[in-house]
């Protein structure tokens, strides 16, 4: 009987790769052999950049963001808009909701209610006088929306979210700036 072909590092790298989301076998096999064969320099590089982003990107202190510091960018950023406060699910939506140049204000990721800090989400509400939920529409969101509310009732704080539009299930990461942009224009009272 043949014996099975295989490069165990070659296969380590493939499932490597595999592992990151929205990457296949197919794709996941095509960028393990250009690392490999094609373009160490540039594997490299991309093993540098994630060691150093491993090692030195943490959760901001205030708002949960990606930050080389106890706080981010946004947080320390004196001429933002401390009275809106957009939360979202993910550092991620922090990205692309900048990305639209649309708000100015600060923000505060929240993925579960299960992972929600009251004592810490007061010290974030602090000064704020707009929550705007930056959530893709889901029963899930809904749900959460509805507990912030609820544990932050008696707060001189009005409650928006962004308007419909964001089609149901789509994370933000995924939606056109266009789109995001006028979600967060017409976003609505709640």
């Amino acid at each position: 009987m043949p014996k099975h072909y295989k490069i165990e590092a070659f296969e380590n790298l493939v499932d490597a790769f595999q592992s990151l989301p929205s990457i296949g076998k197919k794709s996941a096999i095509r960028m393990a052999y250009h690392a490999v064969m094609v373009d160490g320099f540039a594997a490299m590089k991309l093993a540098h950049a994630l060691e150093m982003g491993i090692n030195s990107i943490q959760k901001c202190s205030k708002c949960h963001n990606m930050s080389e510091d106890e706080l981010c960018t946004i947080c320390s950023d004196p001429y933002r808009d401390s009275s809106k406060l957009c939360i979202v699910q993910s550092a991620k939506d922090i990205l692309t909701i900048e990305e639209s140049g649309q708000f100015k204000g600060v923000y505060y990721v929240i993925s579960e209610v299960r992972d929600l800090d009251e004592a810490h989400l007061f010290y974030a509400v602090g000064g704020v006088d707009e929550i705007i939920f930056a959530f893709p529409p889901s029963i899930a969101t809904d749900t959460m929306i509805l507990y912030i509310e609820d544990k932050l009732q008696g707060l001189e704080i009005h409650f928006t979210k962004i308007a419909q539009g964001v089609p149901t299930g789509v994370e933000l990461e995924n939606i056109d700036i266009i789109s995001l942009s006028r979600a967060l224009e017409a976003r609505v009272k709640i």
